[in-house]
């Protein structure tokens, strides 16, 4: 997988949710507007500052996500 570089995590941002580059749109956010069947070209007029490539990786980064595999530890 290529890495994610227009995803980011910062506590005082939307409360350390997984953003596009900063701003204060969260990646469920996208993936729920393209759940919703939303076109790329209306997203991108909703929000101006965003870029077809935020899209697709908001996308790649939720799929990864999904695919992702936690562990419990034992507690010693």
């Amino acid at each position: 997988m290529t890495a994610l570089t227009r995803i980011t995590h910062d506590p005082s941002i939307m409360g350390g949710k997984p953003c596009i580059r900063g701003l204060r749109v969260t990646v469920g956010t996208i993936v729920g507007l393209v759940a919703a069947g939303q076109p790329d070209d209306e997203i991108l007029r909703l929000y101006p500052y965003l870029a077809d490539d935020d899209i697709r990786e908001a996308l790649s980064y939720a799929a990864w996500r999904v695919e992702e595999l936690e562990v419990p530890l034992a507690v010693a």
